[in-house]
């Protein structure tokens, strides 16, 4: 998320294609693996990180990751490692340690086992092992070590399009790709046949049924795949988000895609409209269930983010409810896999309506091949973990939460 942000001392973005996605190559493999490399590192430093190198550690970090688990000389890492050591002004005083340590970890080679966790924040993993059990959650941290891959959300006919494009349609309606290339070049792009939608992201929306002439809003809408699954179901769709950049960034996807919405700027919290049949609310959240998609999230993140963002969801819930027409559906998700930020949301919501909102469950059946995700309460959990396949580029899921709720 970093090298795309807009405001880019980096330089990343004045790179060429080619070295753009080397960047993204080495910032994610060193990501995923952070915590083996940290330990790698800190095992050839008696006295520990200096307190004042800058940038000493992500210098030595990327330049492990690219000698140990990319095909990139050791050699080459290292001189690389030292270069830019010496072109910092706190790190330069340390490039003959930066040589010093890379050269015993190259020497010393890649661990052969890591135990499940090893590469996340012991704050995060503890959660999950609190939440879903060891079990479980070594399953989420042996998930989110690998790229995801590329899901599709297509307009009509998705074995068509997996056959068209090399890839597999998966049960839940989505097409699968392995990973890698770039997006505006695959068949289908230009003429608006698909839009990339990870597979779990894509379950949501289709929690309302029909809504063929239906009203329907769609709060925190950018960047806007569920709002063009909401218009290709047939609905008049109101998309709402607190950013115009983002907005005008909707409003050209779904133009290409050849489907419209009215873009609205405004805070979900507090913005006027009238009420409608559908309305989903995608909740700001701590985004810990797109790890093995975005692994700088694990990083960025604290503990402490998340009270505060269950605070932010339950005012944005209690506005949500305002905008349903007496009758009609709601639906709430979030790509976090802390149950504070999902299933303990909806739990309080539901309790503080006083009979006006209660959960519709959804079936089993209405997940095929994903079963799984449903659970007793009729909520919808899915885990990195599930949908595993053979050849790990093919496999997993974002972990997202969703409940389907009636608002009388």
């Amino acid at each position: 998320a970093a090298l795309e942000a807009e405001h880019d001392p980096s330089g990343f973005r004045a790179l060429d294609e080619r070295d753009r996605a080397l960047d993204r190559a080495i910032a994610g493999v060193t990501l995923r693996r952070f915590g083996t490399l940290r330990g790698l590192i800190a095992s050839r430093l008696d006295k520990g990180l200096p307190k004042k190198g800058g940038p000493l550690e992500a210098i030595m970090a990327t330049a492990a990751a690219q000698a140990l688990f990319m095909q990139i000389p050791a050699h080459t890492a290292v001189d690389l490692a030292v270069a830019g050591a010496r072109a910092d002004p706190d790190a330069r005083h340390f490039s003959g340690l930066v040589n010093a340590v890379l050269r015993g970890v190259v020497a010393a080679g890649a661990p052969t086992e890591t135990g499940d966790g090893q590469d996340l924040p012991p704050w995060l993993y503890a959660r999950w092992i609190r939440s879903y059990g060891p079990a479980r959650a070594g399953a989420i941290a042996r998930a989110v070590a690998n790229e995801a891959p590329l899901d599709l959300t297509v307009k009509s006919d998705a074995a068509g399009w997996a056959e068209r494009l090399g890839g597999e349609a998966l049960p839940t309606g989505s097409v699968r790709l392995a990973p890698g290339g770039r997006i505006t070049d695959l068949a289908g792009y230009a003429e608006g046949g698909w839009w990339v939608q990870d597979a779990a992201a894509a379950i949501p929306a289709r929690l309302f049924g029909d809504l063929r002439d239906r009203r329907a809003i769609d709060l925190c809408a950018a960047p806007g795949g569920k709002t063009a699954q909401l218009a290709l179901a047939g609905a008049e769709v109101v998309a709402v988000d607190k950013s115009a950049e983002r907005l005008r960034r909707l409003t050209d996807n779904l133009s290409r895609l050849g489907l419209s919405a009215t873009a609205r700027v405004g805070d979900a919290a507090s913005i006027a409209l009238e009420p409608a049949d559908a309305v989903l609310l995608d909740a700001p959240c701590s985004a810990t269930g797109t790890v093995r998609r975005h692994p700088d999230v694990a990083w960025m993140k604290r503990d402490s983010d998340i009270s505060a963002l269950a605070k932010l969801q339950a005012g944005l819930l209690d506005a949500a409810v305002r905008l349903v027409a007496p009758g009609g559906r709601l639906v709430y998700c979030t790509c976090s896999l802390e149950p504070e930020e999902g299933e303990r949301q909806i739990e309080a919501l539901v309790a503080r309506s006083h009979g006006r909102v209660s959960v519709e469950p959804v079936a089993p059946d209405e997940l095929p091949g994903l079963s799984e995700a449903v659970t007793a309460d009729g909520f919808v959990r899915t885990l990195p973990s599930h949908l595993p396949a053979e050849d790990v580029r093919l496999s997993g899921l974002d972990g997202f939460f969703a409940a389907r709720l009636r608002v009388d």
